[in-house]
């Protein structure tokens, strides 16, 4: 015989709002210019510059793996925050880089940095993941699950790239953002506005899976390609129109923002984007993407932590954060900046 049990059963809950404490950042220790790029494409530093604003990129050495460049970020955040590892609660990670199936990167990174007993787990949303990952941990800390939740947002893209591919290598970089998710009295970052667009799921893609690659005899690494054409019609057409909605989600207006980070895919998009919401000249606009490239996950946070640390963003700017890429999945939310 059941039992009615909803009168005794306690629900979880915490405070009214959430906000983020601080950003961590971290890049690949390598600049690699156009020059290194374009012989393997056939194609030139001109070409290169007009097609998506990126001058040089950072990636990672071969030993610098995923997992260490999320670690690294990660002590940055917890730092700035001043959170010690016995605080977090949680560790979502966005990447779709991390080596392995299973285990996820998460309960490792957890491990290296000394936080024990923590809910731990990967995101796989590619370049909307960071975004992905921040609306979670605010329904995390809101509902009284979590106390502080870390986001990462961590790729190393050049280990999944054929060099060779003149539709995506020379755009990708490597690197990993990190922020610290807490209590707060009032709202400090607002509905995250999310969604995806299966009928353009192959629009950016794996050249194979890895059943494809089980038994193969010769070289059969699956890499990176894209629909350039394809994506860039996409974030054009709908990306400005997701910003409007969050907005509107938050009970705000583009008037309120004062700084704009959409995920660093092409300098391209990011100026159509600019030109579509009529923003202010006065509003902040982040441009990392000209000397980092398009670290995927990692793009957003990266962003953000550069216009902190060259005071172009200041503490207690409306920062409005929009990721978009495979999938095509999208996620966007508007934060008071630490």
């Amino acid at each position: 015989m059941s039992k009615d049990v909803s009168a005794r059963l306690t629900a979880a809950s915490g405070p009214a709002g959430s906000r983020i404490a601080a950003f961590g950042a971290a890049r690949g220790d390598l600049s690699v210019p156009n020059s290194e790029l374009i012989e393997a494409i056939d194609s030139s530093d001109e070409w290169i510059r007009q097609r998506t604003g990126i001058v040089t990129r950072s990636r990672a050495s071969k030993d610098l793996t995923v997992t260490e460049l999320a670690r690294r970020a990660s002590v940055q955040a917890m730092e700035r925050a001043e959170i010690t590892p016995a605080e977090i609660d949680a560790v979502l990670v966005a990447t779709i880089t991390f080596p392995y199936q299973t285990p996820a990167m998460a309960p490792l990174l957890a491990h290296e940095l000394g936080i024990k007993d923590a809910a731990a787990y990967d995101l796989s949303a590619a370049c909307a993941g960071f975004c992905y990952g921040i609306g979670q941990a605010d329904a995390l800390v809101r509902s009284g699950v979590a106390r502080n939740v870390l986001v990462v947002g961590a790729d190393k893209m050049s280990d999944f790239i054929d060099p060779t591919d003149r539709s995506i290598s020379f755009l990708m970089g490597d690197g990993a953002g990190a922020a610290i998710v807490t209590g707060s009295e009032t709202a400090k970052i607002g509905p995250t506005r999310w969604g995806s667009d299966g009928s353009n799921w192959r629009a950016i893609r794996m050249t194979g899976s890895l059943l494809d690659v089980r038994g193969c005899s010769g070289p059969a690494w699956p890499t990176l390609e894209q629909d350039g054409r394809t994506v860039f019609r996409w974030a054009v057409w709908h990306t400005a129109d997701i910003v409007r909605q969050t907005l509107a989600k938050s009970g705000l207006t583009l008037a309120d923002v004062d700084v704009f980070v959409p995920h660093q895919a092409n300098m391209r998009i990011i100026n159509e984007l600019v030109k579509q919401l009529k923003l202010s000249d006065d509003t902040v606009v982040a441009r990392d993407i000209e000397t980092t490239g398009n670290t995927s996950a990692a793009s957003v946070p990266l962003a953000v932590d550069r216009l902190l640390c060259e005071g172009r963003a200041k503490s207690g700017d409306v920062c409005v954060l929009i990721g978009f890429g495979a999938g095509l999945a999208y996620a966007a939310q508007v934060v008071v900046l630490p």
